[in-house]
């Protein structure tokens, strides 16, 4: 009878290392390389949708949790050039990045071109206005909402682009509203409040566009097309993470989701 016991204990004794063995390997093997580490993210807001997918999956791979702050160029590199708070450094266009380079806030090797942003005419949905062209944007019974020059890539190209085809006095005295994100253009125009504005293409997609509005592409030779890029800051704190996003930002699996949003790589 006591040989069964103790038979008996030293089995229970071996299934329970072998247990806790069994435990410790299949914790190992789900810790990530990045788990506890933290990413501070400056993103341009007409940038969201594709970011949101691009920053789950990052997180869901590598373990790491990226805080990302969304708004106007401008606003992101104020950020930049002020508080610091910021790892990489994702704008609406290149001259941003071009601009944090140039003041030393950049690792200017880091620096990779992700996707075109390409702007067009977007007006409420059956187009109310017959708005065809940026000249019909500075006819006096269009009303225009635009991004404010001062605040966020959309804008200032926009007046770029009215400025380089004549038209940018009109057009001015047409504008209602001038918005410090791309984002609230979608808006006025989706609900009607405004009969034109400028955008970039890629919004299109959006579900908050879909049935709501029509565009109207601007020729190649009026037009001026953005390169979107994306860089890491010389105030990253963990300079290999916010390079392993950096570098995970223009993947192939990540270009897949750039494009399934409306962009088109720049390679």
């Amino acid at each position: 009878m006591k040989k069964i016991l103790v038979l008996g204990l030293v089995g229970v004794l071996l299934l329970t290392c072998f247990a806790g063995c069994t435990d410790n390997s299949a914790d190992a093997g789900s810790e990530k390389i990045y788990d506890g580490k933290t990413l501070r993210l400056c993103c341009g807001a007409g940038l969201m949708k594709p970011m949101n997918d691009i920053i789950a999956n990052f997180e869901n791979e590598t373990g790491a949790k990226v805080q990302v702050h969304y708004g106007g160029s401008a606003e992101l590199f104020g950020v930049l050039t002020t508080t610091g708070e910021c790892d990489v450094f994702i704008p609406g266009a290149y001259k941003y990045t071009q601009d944090a380079m140039n003041g030393g806030y950049i690792l200017n090797e880091t620096v990779l071109t992700v996707v075109d942003h390409v702007p067009v005419i977007a007006v409420p949905q059956g187009n109310p206005k017959n708005v065809q062209s940026l000249e019909d944007l500075a006819r006096d019974d269009v009303k225009v909402v635009l991004g404010d020059p001062q605040a966020c890539a959309i804008g200032k190209t926009a007046k770029s682009i009215c400025e380089k085809n004549g038209v940018w006095e009109d057009v001015n005295s047409n504008v209602e509203v001038f918005t410090p994100t791309v984002n609230q253009l979608l808006i006025y125009e989706a609900t009607g409040q405004a009969d034109a504005t400028i955008i970039w293409e890629d919004m299109v997609t959006w579900a908050e566009s879909e049935g709501k509005i029509v565009v109207i592409q601007i020729p190649k030779d009026q037009n001026t097309i953005k390169t979107i890029p994306t860089a890491v800051t010389t105030m990253a704190e963990d300079v290999e993470v916010a390079k392993a996003f950096n570098d995970y930002v223009v993947s192939e699996e990540s270009l897949e989701i750039w494009q399934n949003w409306g962009f088109n790589p720049c390679n």
